[in-house]
């Protein structure tokens, strides 16, 4: 790894270079939010999307929705697909977590026996138990997607805290009828909504 190596907030160009190369080639469609949604959430505030650069190029990305003070949910962990498997989605992770010591920051993982390719979630869930990710006792369906709940913090965190705040995350972004039709959380074992668009 190069020691050029910085996680900092990319042009508008260059996000959306890394949106169409990376994202849009590493996550399904309906995990995908349109880069219009991002790009707003980010001018109001409420998103924060950070690039990984070996010099000028850029090498991976994560994406950070803002919450509540103290609080964030890791959207995207993605890494270019020509320098994966080299070690810099791990260093991108600490570099984030650096970034953010007084925060808890919550995360997704697709639920590995609902996933359409168990073995690629199952290798995700893993990467992240590796990097210090904690088990939140929580699971969630949003839009038709299983995930479980995990969280980096300087410590453990009750599961009814990590359950609120992640909650409150969805519901600053949606109307009280979208978040009723499309967000579970916690994960009802029957009647979780159907997958649909992000934007539906």
């Amino acid at each position: 790894m190069s020691d050029r190596m910085e996680l900092k907030t990319p042009t508008a160009s260059e996000l959306r270079l890394a949106y169409g190369r990376d994202l849009a080639e590493a996550f399904p469609p309906q995990e995908l939010k349109p880069l219009r949604n991002i790009v707003d959430m980010t001018r109001r505030g409420k998103y924060v999307p950070l690039c990984l650069y070996d010099g000028a190029e850029i090498a991976g990305e994560c994406f950070l929705w803002s919450g509540r003070p103290g609080w964030a949910l890791l959207d995207y962990l993605c890494v270019t697909r020509a320098r994966r498997n080299a070690g810099l989605g791990a260093y991108m992770l600490r570099a984030l977590l650096e970034q953010y010591p007084d925060s808890v920051i919550v995360g997704e993982v697709e639920a590995v026996e609902h996933a359409p390719d168990p073995e690629i979630a199952a290798r995700r869930l893993d990467f992240y138990r590796r990097n210090g990710a904690r088990w939140a006792g929580v699971e969630a369906d949003i839009f038709g997607v299983h995930y479980q709940i995990i969280y980096w913090a300087d410590g453990p965190r009750p599961d009814s805290d990590i359950q609120r705040e992640y909650a409150e995350v969805y519901r600053s972004a949606f109307t009280p009828d979208k978040y009723a039709r499309y967000i579970q959380i916690p994960r009802e074992t029957t009647g979780a909504p159907s997958p649909v668009p992000w934007e539906a």
